[in-house]
């Protein structure tokens, strides 16, 4: 039996990617690891350093049964507000974590005094996420995970709560993304038939990509899912296609 699907989110904080100073790298990398995991990534939004719109999207996501990666805002300074927007979202208090605490003690020695060991405040009954590079963890409530920022510390501290946490999820192949280019159709004239698509393949996304080319109006159609379901959802709309009277070609 194949392992019950999840679905996957990721929340990446910080001004300094909205407002252009620093360019994302997160996104394409948790891509990336949960498809080497047979999983693949839902949704994904990025925020501001914005304590009430942290807190009113983590105060969403909780309410749902989503696995949440959340980047950034972990740290210390007055412009990281992540700690405390997570615990106030969960409905409660913030305190010293006792395993943070030696990890950061054990790093740090008498320097964890008095600004590092700030980092080892997270909301109550959180879980700690190892950190190998520099030993300063980042947290877990319930399926939300919190991570820092920096992606050579973020990146394996995602790879562990996968592995930690998630391995009956794994899967041995990832969902697969197939399609077809239809040709000179209009796209509203394909929805009946998507629309009778998910009525008879309901594990399957489908979706449409319109585009306008030198040579007339395109579109590419496809499904994405398990292999061998999507595979059968794509010859249903294939044949849709052709009943329809359009002319469609194998995406190349």
């Amino acid at each position: 039996m194949a392992p019950a699907h999840i679905n996957i989110g990721c929340l990446i904080i910080g001004d300094e990617i909205l407002s252009g100073k620093r360019q994302d790298r997160h996104f394409p990398k948790a891509i990336e690891i949960v498809r080497a995991r047979g999983l693949s990534l839902s949704w994904s939004m990025y925020l501001p350093d914005d304590p009430q719109v942290i807190t009113d999207v983590l105060s969403s996501t909780m309410a749902r049964d989503d696995v949440v990666f959340s980047f950034g805002g972990i740290g210390a300074t007055p412009d990281d507000h992540t700690r405390q927007c997570a615990a106030r979202a969960a409905g409660v208090g913030l305190a010293l974590h006792p395993d943070a605490k030696a990890e950061i003690e054990a790093q740090f020695g008498k320097d964890a005094y008095p600004r590092r060991i700030e980092m080892g405040v997270f909301p109550e009954g959180a879980r700690i996420i190892p950190n190998a590079y520099n030993r300063i963890p980042g947290f877990s409530i319930g399926s939300h995970h919190f991570l820092p920022g920096f992606p050579s510390m973020a990146w394996s501290m995602m790879e562990w709560v996968l592995d930690a946490e998630y391995l009956d999820r794994h899967r041995d192949t990832p969902p697969v993304d197939i399609a077809i280019v239809v040709r000179d159709a209009p796209e509203s004239q394909l929805i009946d038939l998507m629309n009778e698509c998910l009525r008879r393949f309901p594990a399957c996304k489908v979706f449409s990509l319109p585009t306008l080319v030198a040579e007339g109006r395109r579109v590419e159609l496809g499904v994405n899912g398990e292999a061998r379901e999507a595979a059968r959802a794509l010859d249903f709309l294939k044949l849709g296609v052709s009943d329809l009277g359009f002319d469609w070609v194998p995406r190349p």
